[in-house]
């Protein structure tokens, strides 16, 4: 059984489109992508959360992610904003507590926020404040984040990318080729 640090380089290796950028960031990811898969696989509920500049990936991850020729279980997986359209004026600490006591009731197996989207948008005040979400933050290397340029021309590819191998994560584990 591979480890995942060996078996992501080898799979960044295999990609044909530009992917060696990913090498020395590898160390940075596996851990993320690690804890995420692990919540995944024992039922935690995924929401998503973007900033606007990045609300497309948001939406292109929410409906492939279960696309049936995965042929794998479905995983939950919603928009945070379509779950509680008031989020943009939750700003203080008891209303952010409000809402996680609402999402612990709501989601009695876990959930965890996957935030991909500039370290200073209001969003950042809820997602920081828990240090088990996702977070794929622009331009600031935060705590536990997988740090993306904004003046890359090529995020929006890498964007892509990322999301193909955390899916082949997700694929490995669920098939027994990968242990976490």
């Amino acid at each position: 059984m591979q480890t995942l640090l060996n078996w992501t380089l080898e799979m960044i290796r295999k990609e044909e489109s530009g992917f060696s950028w990913m090498e020395e960031y590898r160390y940075e990811w596996v851990p993320l992508v690690k804890n995420a898969v692990s919540k995944i696989i024992e039922g935690q509920t995924v929401l998503m959360l973007t900033d606007s500049e990045h609300r497309w990936f948001g939406r292109y991850v929410t409906t492939k992610i279960n696309l049936p020729e995965h042929n794998r279980p479905f995983f939950p997986i919603y928009p945070l904003t379509r779950i509680f359209p008031n989020l943009s004026s939750v700003v203080s600490t008891q209303e952010i507590e409000a809402l996680e006591d609402m999402l612990d009731i709501s989601f009695a197996n876990g959930y965890f926020i996957w935030y991909i989207g500039k370290a200073d948008h209001s969003y950042t005040k809820l997602v920081y404040h828990n240090e088990d979400n996702l977070l794929w933050v622009v331009d600031e290397q935060v705590q536990n984040s997988f740090l993306l340029r904004g003046k890359d021309e090529s995020r929006d590819i890498k964007l892509l990318q990322l999301y193909k191998l955390f899916n082949k994560t997700i694929d490995a584990v669920l098939c027994g080729d990968l242990e976490l």
